[in-house]
């Protein structure tokens, strides 16, 4: 067979010429293959159309021969199985448009302004109520850290007043709030289905997980006040995602540009990226889960585009294959990303001349399908459990620039 297409492969890049002596067995041709070609008469169409008709009968004589020898897939481990399947069920494959919310702003919301800090974080809790982490009076400014990332401002203490509030979600009033004298840099935020807090402060260069209005966490990851590229320490961490098995992710972060990936307990499993996996992350500046497609989906912030590589959930199949990327000219700096079924809402922030706005991405295909609202400086958002409702943040240098904005998925 191979025979065969070298010919017509030699046919097309050198010109065949046949020899004047035409007979089948001069033209060095596989038999069977009857061409009549005369002095001097190069290979035509005609002498194709018998190349595929004679593959085409010796592949049919072939199979009705010998279909005891057929070749048969051999069985799947059931973890790989799984996997496999997973990973069938999305690639390049888009969305129905039918299928896809739109985000629709909602007017005069929230009815009374607050007056919040760099609203950094917004989350929503298992009762559906959207819940900010602010930072009150402190900024973040080129004073704030030294070149080895050390926080200058040390002596000044945690913030005072309650760095967290639990909005109403009609109304978006401050239902309550708790947090005060125990962050000094506020920045990531995230409540899992079980109602737990789980929290990064850039200054302290530790994630924590707690319970609601505790001031004790359940669980610290990284050194105070120490940053560090080891596996025990963390630099600037900016997000945390949780899975529904208990597993968890910090990126991490400003510094390390390196995601983790924890078991329950808060033991390490795997460093995102690793070799020999092709990835280069530059400020993973968010991070979001789509449990269903195994999917752990990245605001790669400086590379300008949203990274989805395999989260290991299901199976750790495909973990350091290549990620679905995304990456568009109007995509610009990622600061927010949150999930939703298998679609992914972005938001970015100034970028040079781009609009600043949201996206609707489909990883599956690898696109954005989607664009909607209109920032100044948008920080992070968040998508409630049923998802009716999306939530953005500001950050800015008032309370008036400071604020969260609530929007329908319709």
């Amino acid at each position: 067979m191979s025979r065969i297409l070298f010919a017509a492969l030699l046919a097309i890049s050198v010109g065949y010429v046949a020899p004047s002596s035409s007979s089948s067995s001069s033209n060095h041709l596989p038999a069977g293959l009857a061409v009549d070609l005369g002095p001097g008469v190069n290979l035509n169409e005609r002498f194709f159309d018998q190349v595929r008709a004679l593959i085409k009968r010796r592949l049919q004589e072939k199979v009705l021969a010998k279909p005891e020898q057929q070749e048969l897939p051999l069985p799947l481990a059931e973890d790989d199985a799984v996997a496999l399947q997973n990973q069938r069920s999305y690639d390049n494959v888009p969305l129905p448009a039918a299928s896809v919310p739109t985000p629709v702003l909602v007017e005069n919301w929230p009815t009374e302004q607050h007056s919040f800090g760099q609203v950094t974080a917004v989350a929503v809790d298992p009762q559906g109520n959207p819940v900010v982490f602010h930072r009150a009076e402190r900024y973040w400014d080129v004073n704030t850290f030294n070149e080895s990332n050390i926080y200058y401002l040390i002596e000044y203490g945690p913030i005072k007043e309650n760095t967290i509030y639990v909005l109403d979600s009609k109304t978006g009033a401050i239902k309550s709030g708790w947090g005060s004298n125990m962050f000094y840099m506020p920045h990531g935020m995230t409540i899992d289905l079980h109602g737990n807090y789980w929290i990064t402060d850039v200054a302290m260069h530790q994630a924590f997980k707690f319970k609601p209005f505790s001031n004790k966490p359940l669980l610290t990851i990284g050194k105070r006040f120490r940053p560090g590229s080891s596996v025990k320490h963390l630099c600037k961490p900016t997000s945390i995602a949780v899975a529904t098995t208990g597993e968890f992710f910090i990126a991490d972060g400003y510094c390390n540009s390196r995601i983790l990936k924890f078991n329950a307990a808060g033991k390490l499993l795997r460093t995102i990226p690793q070799p020999p996996e092709f990835l280069s992350l530059q400020v993973p500046h968010a991070i979001t889960l789509l449990e269903h497609l195994d999917l752990l989906c990245i605001a790669d912030r400086e590379n300008m585009r949203v990274v989805c590589p395999k989260a290991g959930l299901i199976s750790s199949h495909g973990e350091g294959e290549p990620a679905a990327t995304i990456q568009e000219p109007d995509l610009g700096r990622v600061f927010g990303v949150a999930s939703y079924g298998d679609i992914v809402f972005a938001v970015n922030g100034p970028t040079s001349m781009l609009p600043v706005r949201g996206f609707t991405i489909d990883p599956r295909s690898e696109t954005i399908i989607g664009h909607w609202g209109e920032f100044k400086n948008p920080h992070s958002m968040a998508v409630s459990v049923n998802g009716s409702a999306l939530y953005v943040t500001e950050i800015g240098t008032n309370h008036q620039t400071n604020r969260v904005w609530k929007y329908v998925l319709a």
